[in-house]
């Protein structure tokens, strides 16, 4: 029994709704197109001029992060697994801080586009295009996955045509991100949140009511022990902890706030700094509505299918396709609602694909075309505008191609986050640590690299066993398993594939690493690469004569970006000036020579004559 034909199908409003959502992002594209006489230089293309303000920029950056992904991976790991994912919120304000406070202030003052430019001003052209070829690789292999994920498992439970989805999407995010830039993309995110949340809320809003209120949801997840939040086990072996979450996630993430292109080029294009800084604060705002929004609609997931989990019945074939079935099972009495479903979906899609193909234009022109070619800024903005269609294309060509992987899928997305730790952790090395050289990064992000696909690759050729990740029981009393044709012998509460079954039979014949190694939290490959990045470069550089070398001043941290600082020096000033009015007295006084930060950029030329009256230069 397929699930489309056990609850609901798509009817015409549900593709009109669809619909809907992909012509008001391309007519965003067509409006920033014309707009203002149109993208007429690469930086307006790119940067949309660096005039954007917080808010959209911000809106712009929850759009990203909550992809497809998000919207149906995370509630069906809370319905596998609990709430815990809930305790990404610490997380997330970690990330926040530390993107904010660390690396947005070096990025905003070098004016850069491209954040490998930074790496060619603080090491040499050899490390920038190292991260350039790493960043544009990991890019176009995981954007083609993001298309193409979400489109089968949407397919396999709605019957929504497979490759007109992701064809549709594809060519309308290339169209709107070639057309109208970084301001395309930014606005079309901006509404496509809001299409997101839509679709949150109506199914959040249906369960309750079906249900019969938030007690009786949140009364199931407890007693199917659900809401565990909290599990301290230092173990790293561990799929999810407070601390794999925490410490690992927090790593894990910074990869891509604090240094992922298609992130941090959003943030800087704000006019001021101030805006920058506010956009990535009020993004943490959207960040935590959306995860309480994906963590209650898995605790809705498990309310409904406690007895019955469609999953374990073989009536969906994979965990990610539970919210579109549940969608169909309690909508399909509301036409449109399921369509505004899959909008919701696809409006991920969109957002994290624009941002990608945006990203990539921008890293190819700045790093890749523009140090080697004398272009006018006409010529570049329509080889960027070039370069957002190759990139388009390119990505829906690797839907296709992400079609014929298979069981590859999960290693493609794997190793997105091997390359993002080492990366992380020699943008760290070059912001943090002024002793750190040329040759210190480079051999630093090699070993870094190295270990991280070393420890990735490995977890994927030996599977982690089920006592790490410790999914929780999942019942199929309340099925009609006979009308299912499920196997009368399946046991619920199992939950292993066959490869895993094997593994446990041959467990005699797994390697120590397999179990030790391999077997790391996924969410600390980023932390290891990092780790091990920062550890070798500081200890090469020290050894090849870091210390030695003399930086200019603003190409690392400097205690001017710190914001506690600002607030102290600020207070400090005032406090000053304060007392300094306090004691003011009418007679002559001597000169002290301490510099009024209230005037400190003036500079005055005084003539060499030593007369004085009151004690000042005549």
């Amino acid at each position: 029994m397929s699930a489309s034909s056990a609850v609901g199908t798509f009817v015409v409003w549900d593709y009109v709704v669809f619909a809907g959502m992909l012509l008001i992002s391309a007519a965003i594209g067509i409006y920033y197109a014309i707009a203002d006489g149109g993208q007429k230089t690469s930086k307006d293309f790119l940067m949309g001029g660096r005039s954007m303000t917080a808010v959209p920029v911000a809106l712009s950056l929850t759009a990203s992060f909550m992809s497809a992904v998000t919207v149906l991976g995370t509630p069906s790991e809370v319905y596998r697994f609990g709430a815990m994912f809930s305790i990404f919120a610490i997380t997330y304000t970690c990330v926040v801080i530390i993107s904010a406070e660390i690396f947005l202030p070096v990025f905003y003052r070098l004016g850069i586009t491209s954040t490998y430019e930074y790496l060619e001003i603080r090491f040499n052209k050899v490390i920038r295009l190292c991260g350039t070829v790493m960043f544009i690789i990991q890019t176009i292999l995981y954007t083609g996955i993001v298309i193409y994920a979400p489109a089968l498992a949407l397919n396999q439970v709605t019957g929504f045509h497979l490759w007109g989805a992701v064809v549709s999407t594809g060519v309308v995010c290339t169209f709107y991100c070639t057309m109208g830039g970084l301001k395309a993309v930014v606005w079309t995110d901006v509404f496509q949140v809001g299409v997101m949340v839509a679709g949150f809320t109506s199914v959040v809003i249906r369960t309750v009511v079906v249900q019969g209120g938030i007690s009786p949801i949140l009364n199931d997840s407890y007693h199917g022990g659900r809401l565990n939040f909290w599990d301290f086990d230092p173990n790293p072996l561990r799929r999810h902890t407070f601390w794999t979450i925490v410490f690992g996630g927090t790593f894990t993430w910074t990869g891509i706030y604090g240094v992922n292109q298609a992130q941090v080029q959003r943030y800087i294009s704000c006019k001021t700094r101030f805006h920058a800084k506010m956009s990535l604060y009020v993004n943490l705002l959207g960040l935590w509505a959306i995860l309480a929004c994906a963590v209650f609609a898995g605790l809705c997931l498990y309310s409904v299918y406690k007895d019955c989990d469609p999953w374990s019945a073989n009536i969906v074939p994979a965990p990610d396709q539970l919210m579109p079935y549940l969608v169909l099972d309690l909508l399909r009495d509301f036409p449109g609602v399921p369509g505004l479903f899959v909008a919701c979906a696809y409006s991920g899609t969109l957002s994290t694909v624009s941002s990608s193909i945006n990203a990539l234009a921008a890293v190819t022109v700045e790093d890749l075309i523009k140090p080697y070619f004398n272009l006018s800024e006409r010529q570049l903005s329509w080889t960027s505008k070039g370069m957002s269609l190759l990139y388009g294309v390119l990505c829906i060509g690797m839907a296709a191609l992400a079609s014929l992987m298979g069981s590859l899928l999960q290693a493609a997305l794997s190793i997105f986050g091997m390359i993002g730790g080492p990366l992380l952790g020699l943008f760290t090395l070059g912001i943090l640590f002024p002793w750190a050289n040329p040759t210190g990064g480079l051999v630093g992000l090699v070993c870094g690299f190295a270990v991280s696909l070393w420890v990735g690759i490995g977890s994927q050729v030996y599977s982690v066993l089920p006592e790490s990740t410790r999914p929780l029981h999942l019942s199929t009393a309340g099925c009609n398993l006979s009308s299912l044709a499920v196997d009368s012998n399946w046991t619920a509460a199992t939950e292993m594939t066959p490869l895993t079954t094997t593994l446990l039979k041959e467990a005699a014949d797994r390697p120590y690493l397999a179990d030790h190694w391999y077997s790391l939290s996924y969410l600390y490959f980023s932390t290891v690469g990092t780790l091990v990045v920062l550890a070798v470069g500081l200890i090469v550089s020290l050894l090849t004569g870091g210390r030695k070398q003399h930086l200019e001043y603003g190409k690392t941290l400097v205690q001017e970006d710190l914001i506690f600082y600002s607030l102290f020096s600020s207070c400090k000033a005032n406090d000053e000036k304060q007392v300094e009015m306090l004691n003011w007295k009418p007679s002559p006084t001597k000169v002290s020579g301490t510099v009024n930060p209230v005037f400190s950029d003036i500079e005055l030329d005084l003539p060499e004559n030593k007369e004085k009256v009151n004690g000042v230069h005549i």
